[in-house]
């Protein structure tokens, strides 16, 4: 089949630093190059990130950083043109501005990216259109989700969008992989504070840690509050860069997931830490939402904990060989239907149906 040609306007590809959006886009533009297609990044060179970059130059593709609207109106007008498809993320600086200038400018396909979707329809709802406004939406050809299930249909019937798919996070399985060590910590996790996740982290990590003396857990990631007041079996590192993220999982006996607030309501919002620690072969212990049964069996892939108690008991009393088991599993299905791969994959099938139904419809823009 044709090469496509794929632009992405996106928070950031060359920092994680305080954000998950890197490592799917990392992720996903290196899968699309590997399918032979195009593909260009455009970055808003922020400050922050600019003091953290660890990926400055993906090596796939092409990433451009451009330092206003102005200046990305100026430099990259062809480039937006003439793509196959253009796809603007959620959290791009001037969001609005950016998607309205790029469905105006661009003869290709255009998609919206939500990695937040929980959090953009919450910011919608108090009229808050920090990246996106709902009368951007329609203008749209495809609302690309991390979040599935109703929340699809609801984009389609409450906002307009024309078509919402799902395009869920993914992992790197030439990335994260079990590794044979003796683990240092009996619970880990990885995640960047946040005030509605910070209760469930107090209750399914650091009670236990409280309550368990001898037990060793770890917390990494930035932003953190300085007046937490940490136990002292709690090791803290305020930033693990994406090359460390597998040492860190691996050497844990569980790892904990955490999920954002807005993100339980909405449900079918796996994250993409959920899929690094399983690709890993670490069992997840996690909070419950609505549809983690379609990613992975509670108790047979993934373990569900609801308090300290049932925290300290999966981290005490666990058979060791079902531990391992479960974290096999959980391995075997996200290389099954996780990876990065399978959502180029996906992003290509949706990119080449709308082409598709436009050569039909006769919609070709000069």
């Amino acid at each position: 089949m044709k090469p496509l040609t794929f632009v992405f306007l996106g928070l950031s590809i060359t920092s994680s630093w305080g954000n998950g959006h890197a490592t799917t886009y990392r992720g996903l533009l290196r899968q699309l190059a590997q399918r032979g297609h195009r593909v260009v990044f455009l970055e808003r060179d922020l400050w922050f990130y600019a003091e953290n970059r660890d990926l400055p130059h993906p090596p796939y593709g092409r990433t451009e950083l451009y330092q206003s609207l102005d200046d990305l109106r100026e430099r990259f007008r062809d480039v937006v043109r003439d793509a196959d498809m253009v796809v603007v993320g959620s959290y791009v600086p001037d969001g609005v501005a950016v998607g309205a200038w790029v469905t105006e400018t661009a003869r290709g396909k255009t998609a919206f990216y939500d990695i937040d979707t929980p959090v953009t329809l919450k910011k919608l709802e108090r009229g808050d259109t920090e990246y996106l406004a709902p009368s951007l939406i329609p203008r749209y050809d495809l609302y690309l989700s991390f979040t599935g299930g109703p929340t699809l249909e609801l984009l389609e019937r409450r906002y307009g969008a024309k078509r919402a798919r799902p395009l869920y996070c993914s992992v790197d399985p030439d990335a994260y992989y079990p590794e044979r060590a003796a683990p240092r910590w009996d619970l880990g996790y990885l995640g960047t504070y946040s005030a509605d996740r910070q209760p469930t982290l107090d209750r399914l990590l650091v009670e236990p840690a409280r309550r368990w003396a001898e037990g060793r857990f770890a917390v990494a990631g930035p932003q953190y509050p300085g007046d937490i007041d940490w136990p002292a079996n709690v090791t803290r590192t305020d930033h693990v860069p994406p090359g460390e993220h597998r040492a860190f999982y691996n050497a844990q006996r569980f790892t904990l997931n955490v999920t954002r607030r807005d993100m339980i309501e909405a449900g079918y919002s796996p994250s993409v830490r959920l899929f690094e620690a399983a690709a890993c072969g670490v069992p997840v212990i996690s909070d419950v939402w609505a549809g983690i049964e379609e990613i992975f069996e509670p108790g047979k892939e993934i373990l569900i904990a609801r308090s300290p108690e049932e925290a300290l008991h999966l981290l005490r009393e666990f058979p060791e060989r079902e531990r391992v088991a479960i974290g096999q599993r959980a391995r075997e299905r996200v290389l099954a239907r996780h990876t990065a791969a399978h959502r180029a994959e996906a992003l290509e099938r949706y990119a080449r149906e709308l082409a598709d139904e436009r050569e039909l419809s006769g919609d070709v823009r000069p």
